[in-house]
């Protein structure tokens, strides 16, 4: 039998955190109570903003945009990574596995750029507050939010073929808890320095290009909020641009670790928990930073809170 038809038949081992039994029991409840929040906020960010007239703008038109993102990316790892955590199978199919690769390479793309877009867009509306709805319109945003998943799609079809079709002489023992491109790399038995150095200079086009593209954005908001006298004004800015800042931090520095480093300088354990805290706890960070730093979104959350008791309180009546 062709040996790389192996992993085809038999699909992939994912080793995960196998080595530590009891570590297997509290990472499950961890993970679970993490997923549940990252469902409830995100969600909550995307009802929030869609039903409060005043959250119709730019800035939460792509912030629903990456509460979406976080739900599809979250939900394309944690089910599988829970039955792994869970029972003693730790097998994935073949298909399921191309799949996972696939989507997980295709989100976190787009998430690289998303990030830059929004801060682009903070940008727009503090150094040029004037013209930021005839710079930022609808049919713009719209185009980007499309051209942004587009070239993720692109980048993960070219990466993950090239992933996929390497050979791996019959080796279906993933050591990660999820089908990651490092781990899938890792197992293969021919020369992989074509999909290395691929992997470095899209992570340059997606990691890096981006995180510049922030920080310039950042360096011109700085000296406009640096110049504006009322303090109201200054405070404001600071929590908008604060929020997306710190999920910038957050997002760009456990990917710049993990992808943009030499192939062995990080133990094989510590990799397995960047990749637990960039796919499991920022996806559920991103709601509570967004919301307790911004008193608009809290103002729609209290409003979605209060239509939802109001709804239940309607429907108990109905019944009674």
């Amino acid at each position: 039998m062709d040996q790389n038809n192996y992993s085809s038949l038999h699909g992939f081992i994912l080793l995960g955190f196998s080595n530590h039994p009891k570590l297997e029991m509290v990472l499950s409840g961890i993970v679970t109570i993490f997923y549940l929040i990252t469902l409830v906020g995100n969600t909550a960010i995307i009802l929030a903003s869609l039903l409060d007239s005043h959250l119709h703008t730019p800035m939460y038109f792509f912030l629903r945009n990456l509460s979406f993102l976080d739900l599809c990316f979250t939900t394309s790892i944690i089910p599988q990574m829970l039955v792994n955590l869970w029972g003693p199978d730790k097998t994935i199919s073949y298909m399921g596995c191309v799949i996972q690769l696939y989507v997980y390479m295709c989100l976190g793309s787009t998430e690289c750029l998303l990030l830059a877009v929004m801060s682009y867009d903070r940008f727009t509306a503090i150094c040029k507050p004037l013209h930021y709805l005839v710079i930022m319109h609808p049919h713009l945003c719209l185009k980007i939010i499309i051209m942004v998943w587009g070239i993720s799609l692109a980048c993960s079809v070219v990466l993950c073929t090239l992933t996929m079709n390497l050979s791996r002489c019959g080796n279906n023992l993933l050591d990660h808890f999820l089908c990651e491109l490092p781990a899938m790399v890792k197992i293969a038995c021919t020369d992989t320095i074509t999909v290395e150095m691929s992997v470095f200079a899209l992570g340059v086009v997606f990691v890096l290009t981006p995180l510049l593209l922030i920080l310039i954005s950042y360096g011109y908001i700085a000296q406009a909020v640096l110049r504006v006298r009322s303090k109201l004004g200054q405070g404001k800015a600071v929590n908008t641009c604060g929020s997306h800042l710190t999920v910038v931090s957050i997002f760009y520095g456990t990917v710049i670790y993990m992808y943009l480093q030499p192939g062995n300088s990080a133990s094989k354990d510590q990799g397995k928990y960047l990749t637990l805290f960039y796919t499991v706890i920022a996806p559920s960070l991103n709601p509570l930073i967004y919301s307790l730093r911004n008193k608009d979104m809290k103002d729609a959350l209290k409003k979605l809170v209060r239509i939802a008791y109001e709804s239940t309180k309607m429907k108990k009546k109905w019944k009674s």
